[in-house]
């Protein structure tokens, strides 16, 4: 798995890509790649988890063009083991 964290600015870009992106991550959810995906309660990033290699995940990052918007940083990719939870 692969735990995605996000670090967000307040722009209008990032508001504005931010519906087609959300479709994204709803297709990404549904074909089960994605585990999760929510923006922290103070709307300063997100973190997403893939049920994925790291190379499908540099797939999905370049194919979403919201990863490259004003205002949304990639803060860390990170191989994650859970303990408790799916797998």
């Amino acid at each position: 798995m692969i735990a995605l964290e996000l670090s967000f600015t307040s722009t209008q870009e990032r508001l504005s890509a931010r519906p087609e992106h959300r479709k994204i991550l709803e297709q990404l959810h549904t074909d089960g790649t994605l585990i999760g995906a929510g923006p922290w309660a103070d709307d300063s990033g997100a973190l997403l988890i893939f049920d994925a290699d790291r190379e499908a995940v540099d797939r999905i990052i370049a194919d979403d063009p919201y990863y490259r918007t004003q205002g949304v940083t990639i803060a860390s990719v990170r191989d994650w083991t859970p303990i408790v939870g799916p797998r």
